[in-house]
Order: C-alpha cells, then structure tokens, then sequence
C-alpha cells in the first residue's frame, strides 16, 4: 500500500491506520452508484481520498465522514464508514483511500487503508493484457549485486489484475516485487508494471522465474531462465 507522510487534506489530522481495511478492487458501469466501506476502527470518523494517477497528491474527497470539499462533486458522499458515488463517471475511475480521524490529534501524519481501485466501465469489451517479460542486465548484476525482472502489461480491460511471482514454477516470491496500479492508456484500455528485485546470488540460483498474470480476460504466465543471463 501507499502512504503519503505529512499532508494535511483538510481540517483535523489523521491518525496511525493500519488497522482499516477495504475492499481489493471494485467496477462499475458509468451512472451506477458505487459503495466503498472502510473496515477497522477510528477515533472520531472516516475520511476519503482519491489518487488519479500513481504517484500524485491524493485528494480529499470526503472528511469527517459526511463533509464535502466544495470543489468535489455532489455525486460523492460519505455517512460512517462508507463512501458512496451517485452516479459514478468515467473521470471518477481513480484508487481510493480511507483513514481515520481523531479530533484531539495535532499531528499530520497520514497512513491510510490498502487502495481500491475503481473501474469506470463504459461497456467496451474485455481484453486480456499483453504480457513482456525482461530478465535482469548483465551489467546490474555485475556492479550493484542486484537482479530485477520486469513483468510488462498492456492493453488489457478492464483495470483489475493481479501479478504473482513464482520461482522454479512453483515458490511464490511476490513479497518482493512491486507492481504499479493500472494506468488507462490513450486507447481507453490499460497498462501496468511489476518489478521483482532479486540480489545476483537469488537470480543465480533459480533455474527460472515466471510473472503470472490473472484478469478477467484469462491467465497469462510468461517465465524467464536465469541461465540466459549467465
């Protein structure tokens, strides 16, 4: 998960949440109402926040758990736990975030639940991404003692997927890699991207590892031999 150190997103602060949990990935067709609930427990409140793209500031959409920004459209509301959107558009497809809020708090540190991305579907047709798989440079692994693969997606739709990393076929090691959200392409479908960050003895002594890749639109699994490294 992200977590965004010292920003103050509205007015309050934001406790330690690591205990609130939501849903992992959520869909919607464009004018239904979607419904995000935030699991754990908090002080004073609930507030949300929505990330367009990785890396970006996120933006408050709702605050003690019923206020509105007034920028932020009528569409979103929040009661509790739960943040609803009426009529969810296609702009509104984004990761959203919830945290906790104590009243009595000075501090401004944020740490909030696990992301949800939301799809604003608009009825084009599933497609499964294209998988490129590229072994680590002989040169890395040479000079900095390290080896990282990069599983490529595209032009998949739509935006959930999920990345696991097997090693020899059949030892999961996705506890270290790294795999982006989805970013919407020009042509309305999706790409992502997953680092695995091996040391050069870790790659030396797999005989192969293979990025697996499960959407709606089918599995995908492409595997790579360290031997062609060597």
């Amino acid at each position: 998960p992200l977590s965004f150190p010292l920003f103050s997103p509205s007015p309050g602060s934001l406790v330690q949440a690591a205990s609130l949990s939501q849903p992992p990935s959520l869909s919607a067709n464009v004018g239904e109402t979607v419904k995000i609930t935030c699991s754990g427990s908090s002080n004073s409140g609930y507030g949300w926040y929505q990330q367009k793209f990785p890396g970006s500031a996120p933006v408050t959409v709702i605050y003690y758990n019923d206020r509105r920004p007034s920028d932020i459209p009528s569409r979103f509301s929040g009661a509790a736990d739960t943040l609803t959107i009426t009529g969810v558009q296609v702009e509104d497809e984004a990761v959203y975030y919830c945290g906790g809020y104590d009243h009595s708090s000075t501090a401004a540190t944020v740490a909030l639940s696990d992301p949800t991305p939301l799809s604003s579907l608009t009825g084009q047709p599933v497609a499964a991404p294209s998988v490129y798989l590229f072994p680590p440079s002989s040169e890395e692994m040479s000079t900095q003692n390290k080896a990282t693969v990069v599983c490529l997606l595209e032009n998949f739709y739509p935006s959930p997927v999920t990345v696991t990393w097997l090693a020899n076929g059949r030892t999961d090691i996705s506890s270290k890699a790294k795999t982006s959200v989805s970013q919407r392409q020009s042509n309305n479908q999706y790409m992502s991207s997953s680092y695995l960050s091996l040391t050069s003895s870790e790659w030396s002594n797999y005989e192969s590892v293979a990025c697996k890749v499960v959407h709606e639109g089918g599995t995908v699994q492409k595997t790579v031999s360290s031997s062609e490294c060597s």
